[in-house]
């Protein structure tokens, strides 16, 4: 019998497995903070005994490198990926026993990375799973745009290919287990559903029911906006990253946070947006630690600008350190925790701005005030309000200035995007009032949509 645990990594939309048998079991993709891998290998009784990576990870740091050294196991990477550390590089077709009738099979399925490769699950020589990192995914497939622009359109034929290889080759109960695609922004598109097997792909994954063709010029055309920190996501794991550090930061007083705003810092507050628009600290920005703190925070701060994370709890500053670490943010420069008000000094005042939704935003009129919306391309092409401003929220810290004079009334899909544009707004002196809604609320409260 073999079993195989998953690890969910929300935040980052991704999932991580650990597979194996009575005695030993293989760790497949693993996160930063591997504890969790660890602590499944600890509930079933086994050994860590082979570490895989699928490729070189561009959305994430991988804990990997430091997993196996814990535990002594072998680490496996695609013999294609440069790296600087010690490994054991997989080629197509190389098996390795994990345990008693239990073999991993590396199948290369290039589309993704060069290098990117599968691996297939056998008990008793039987395929019972495909661990398909960033390959074949629920629906869709990975990326191909993260490596080089001048390979992505060869990728994303790779892509075809490599799904078809793998449709050929697996039975069609093979259960399907994808690193990305639970809101990855790694994966082409977003997928629906929790699981599948290569059987439902056949029938539902455009890169097995369209011709090469069609389906590399779709994917091409949807392929949407890349987070900045990407870009040092696959350096840093080919150089193999430093063990994880997520012990407490330094405490930060009242008088110390106003002294690294004034420095030009980032002070980031993790409460939800509906207590940081009530009140705050004048300049601070507020990333939701409920939210995808790891991929906003990342995607918009400087690379390597301090940050000081104040939070309303330890347990909500350490779950905040705990994702961020997965993105390469490393050691907050410092942390407060309690209530706001101990975060300003003595004689000073909080802050705020005031929220509404579609509704409101229809009863006041849009005339005379700024509608802006930080949405992505993709969301504001399926719709938008008339006369509305565009810029997405990646952008928003580097084009403050093109926003037009007045008050902004800041929106984006559901209102956790809107919260951070909001607070950015107000920390560079605007009058803000933040629309906390969805935006299919905006047609119904009777406000003008256009398309394109």
């Amino acid at each position: 019998m073999f079993f195989i645990d998953t690890i969910e990594l929300e935040g980052l939309g991704n999932r991580s497995y650990l597979a194996g048998g009575r005695g030993a079991a293989v760790a497949v993709d693993p996160p930063r903070d591997f504890d969790q891998v660890l602590a499944a290998a600890v509930r079933r009784g086994v050994r860590i005994t082979h570490v895989v990576e699928t490729h070189i990870h561009n959305d994430y740091v991988t804990g990997g490198l430091e997993l196996a050294r814990v535990t002594g196991a072998a680490y496996l990477v695609p013999a294609g990926a440069r790296v600087s550390f010690a490994r054991v590089p997989v080629a197509d077709g190389d098996t390795v026993t994990v345990d008693d009738a239990l073999e991993l099979r590396a199948v290369a399925t290039p589309g993704h990375t060069p290098h990117h490769t599968s691996y297939v699950l056998l008990e008793q020589g039987r395929p019972v799973a495909a661990f398909t990192g960033g390959s074949l995914l629920i629906g869709t497939v990975g990326r191909p745009d993260l490596v080089e622009p001048r390979l992505t359109e060869r990728l994303a034929r790779a892509q075809h290919a490599s799904a078809h290889r793998l449709a050929a080759e697996l039975p069609d109960e093979t259960s399907v287990l994808p690193t990305h695609g639970f809101g990855s922004f790694c994966s082409s598109a977003q997928a629906e559903g929790d699981t599948t097997t290569i059987g439902k792909e056949k029938s539902a994954n455009a890169a097995l029911t369209t011709d090469v063709d069609s389906f590399v010029a779709r994917l091409l055309a949807e392929l949407d906006d890349i987070p900045a920190y990407y870009t040092h996501m696959g350096p840093a794991n080919a150089a193999g990253p430093a063990p994880v550090d997520l012990t407490a930061p330094a405490v930060a007083d009242a008088r110390e946070i106003a002294a690294r705003l004034a420095a030009g810092e980032w002070v980031v507050d993790l409460r939800n947006r509906v207590a940081f628009a009530e009140g705050h600290v004048a300049g601070s920005f507020n990333f939701e630690a409920e939210g995808k703190i790891a991929t906003y925070l990342a995607w918009l701060i400087p690379w390597g600008k301090p940050v000081t994370l104040l939070a309303e709890s330890p347990e909500q500053l350490a779950a905040a350190q705990r994702e961020l670490v997965r993105v390469g943010i490393d050691r907050p420069a410092a942390a407060a925790t309690g209530a706001p008000q101990e975060w300003v000094p003595e004689g000073e005042d909080l802050v705020s701005f005031p929220r509404s939704t579609f509704a409101g935003l229809a009863e006041r009129g849009t005339d005379g005030v700024v509608v802006l919306d930080v949405r992505r391309d993709s969301e504001r092409a399926a719709g938008h309000i008339e006369n509305s401003v565009h810029i997405p929220i990646h952008h928003l810290p580097r084009r403050l200035g093109e926003v037009p004079a007045g008050t902004v009334w800041v929106h984006c899909a559901g209102g956790m995007r809107a919260g951070i544009a909001a607070s950015l707004l107000h920390a560079s002196g605007r009058e803000v009032v933040a629309v906390d809604d969805g935006f299919d609320a905006a047609a119904t409260a009777g406000l003008t949509v256009v398309t394109g």
